[in-house]
Formats: C-alpha cells, sequence, structure tokens
C-alpha cells in the first residue's frame, strides 16, 4: 500500500523546521557548557584575585574589626565605620578633591587626545614612528613617571625652576602651595595618560565609514560641520570607553600624589585612595580603611553605570 503525503510545502517547511529546531537547541547548550569548562579556570581566576577581595573588603567594611599580634578578627556586624567616614571633614576633602580632579583631567585629556589623534589620521608616512613615541609615557610605570617628575618640579635642581628663574619668576615653590601642587600633578597625569585617548580615538576614527564623511562634504559642510554633526557623533563609542577607562584610573588615583606630594602640602592633594592607604597601614585602622575603599568603589560603579546609561540613551536617540 503506497502512503502519499498529502501535505503541502508549507506544512512540510514548517514539520522539518519543527524536528530541526530541538537538535539546534540541543546544540546551543551544548555549546554553551563547552564554553562554560573552557571559561571556567579565568572566571576561578578573576574570582581569587578580584571578586573575593572585594567581597571581603566590603564584609570587612561593615565589621567591627579587632587587630591582635597574630592579624585581626572580624567581630559582629556594625555601620559604625561609614559613620566614622561621613563625619569626616578629611574624607569629605578627599573626596571632592578627588572628584574634582578626574573631572578636571579627563576633560583635558579627551580635548587634547581628540586634536592629537586628528593629526595622525592626517598622516601618512610617519604615522607608526609617531604613535610609538607617543606611547613612550603611557608605557612607563605610574611610580616611575611621578619619580621623573619630582625631580623636574624640584626647587633645587628641577628643570621646571630654571626654566622660571631664566625667565624671571624666582622661588616659585611648586610642590608647597595646594593649587600649584594640584596643577603640577594634574598636568603630569595628562602628560602620561592623554596618549591612551589618543591611540583610542585615533581607531575609533579609523573605523569611519568615509562614505557617510564623503557625502556631509558633496552637501557642501566644512570641515568643522563635518567633524562636529558627523564624525564626532560617530567616535561616541570610542569616546565612551576611553572616558570609563579614565574614569575609573583618575578616580583611583594613588601613585602620583604618594610619590610627588605625599598628600601634601598637609592634606590639601590626598586622594581617596591614598587616605585609604594611610588609615590602614598608618593608622592601622582596618574597618574605616576598608569602608574608604568600598565606597571608593561604589562611587565609580555608580558613575560609571550613570554614564553608560546616558550613553545609550544619546545613541538610541541618534539611531532613531
Amino acid at each position: 500500500m503506497t502512503v502519499v503525503d498529502t501535505r503541502g510545502p508549507r506544512e512540510t517547511r514548517a514539520a522539518d523546521g519543527a524536528s530541526r529546531r530541538p537538535r539546534r537547541g540541543a546544540m546551543r547548550r551544548s555549546a554553551a557548557r563547552l564554553g562554560w569548562g573552557f571559561a571556567s579556570p579565568a572566571l576561578l581566576l578573576v574570582f581569587a584575585v578580584m571578586i573575593f577581595p572585594i567581597g571581603f573588603s566590603i564584609a570587612m567594611s561593615f565589621s567591627n574589626v579587632n587587630v591582635t599580634g597574630s592579624g585581626f578578627q572580624l567581630n559582629g556586624f556594625t555601620g559604625n565605620n561609614y559613620s566614622i567616614l561621613f563625619h569626616s571633614a578629611r574624607y569629605i576633602h578627599d573626596l571632592e578633591f578627588t572628584a574634582i580632579y578626574t573631572v578636571v583631567t579627563v576633560t583635558v585629556e579627551m580635548i587634547l587626545g581628540t586634536l592629537i589623534a586628528l593629526v595622525l589620521e592626517r598622516l601618512t608616512h610617519a604615522r607608526a614612528w609617531l604613535m610609538a613615541l607617543l606611547l613612550l609615557p603611557w608605557a612607563l610605570i605610574t611610580v616611575v613617571s611621578a619619580q621623573l617628575w619630582s625631580y623636574i618640579y624640584n626647587g633645587v635642581y628641577g628643570v621646571f625652576d630654571a626654566i622660571m628663574n631664566a625667565v624671571g619668576v624666582h622661588n616659585l615653590n611648586v610642590l608647597g602651595t595646594p593649587t600649584q601642587a594640584a596643577v603640577a600633578m594634574g598636568v603630569a597625569d595628562v602628560w602620561k595618560t592623554t596618549p591612551f585617548v589618543a591611540i583610542m580615538v585615533l581607531a575609533g576614527l579609523v573605523m569611519l565609514p568615509g562614505e557617510v564623511v564623503e557625502a556631509a562634504r558633496i552637501d557642501g559642510a566644512n570641515g568643522w560641520q563635518t567633524f562636529w554633526k558627523v564624525r564626532l557623533p560617530l567616535l561616541r563609542p570610542a569616546l565612551a570607553v576611553a572616558v570609563m577607562f579614565r574614569i575609573l584610573q583618575a578616580f583611583g588615583l594613588f601613585d602620583l600624589p604618594y610619590v610627588l606630594t605625599g598628600g601634601g602640602p598637609g592634606t590639601s592633594t590626598e586622594s581617596l585612595a591614598l587616605l585609604g592607604y594611610k588609615v590602614l597601614f598608618n593608622d592601622v585602622l582596618f574597618g574605616p580603611g576598608a569602608a574608604i575603599a568600598a565606597s571608593t568603589a561604589f562611587i565609580v560603579l555608580v558613575v560609571c553605570l550613570l554614564f553608560l546609561k546616558v550613553f545609550r540613551t544619546q545613541v538610541g536617540e541618534q539611531e532613531d
């Protein structure tokens, strides 16, 4: 007896698709399990190196920490560590200084880095050499570059003081006054980290579609209009990544003030990270020190999440 398939082409395709879907789902689940298996060693390492210390610091910040001769003990839950911080004028000052320092230095670095990237984009033959030279400050360890700038700013044998004496400005103690010390530290930071921003922006410029820029020029837009109306909006992803990395680094500022100024004069250039170090290791106050570290990480997380939300909203409006 011959069985005749009376289904039409559409019904046949639907039945074949339904039979293939379970197989595809099983293959996806198998690939996902294989991927998690390969990634598990790296994830365990990240947990051991990053997640566990962060979690332990948060637990320590909410605990009564008793320091003994053999170490320290966590005894009970408390919010007193954070109460001490929020009622401390020194913590508030360091928070304000770190926030202002981050905003100013990141803004200057973004402007200078974008300008340098625009110049590098127009170069052809010497771009590789200039990029290599540009990355030298970024390649230096921050402690080394901070020590280099301390020699430059030295009031006895420093290059900066010699230049100021040559132009008629004498006895300029750069690191001896709060405002000048903060500016000097910002200059050293901008010198080191602007190349990173320039490379990030240059990568975004290289990836821009040339047809869009060419269409804007055909429509009569000049160079400034093309950059401001066409290229800059397309550069938002690269700029967002650069800003996020710089916020993370600048808000965790430690090396420069530790080597260059020691947080001085007084506590005028003391960052939150440096304050946490002093409270933890100089004053041996593990609870408040952990609270400083946890609050700093929380502030950076909130700022980055808000920045990402605003960035996604702008990109969504641009696509609409």
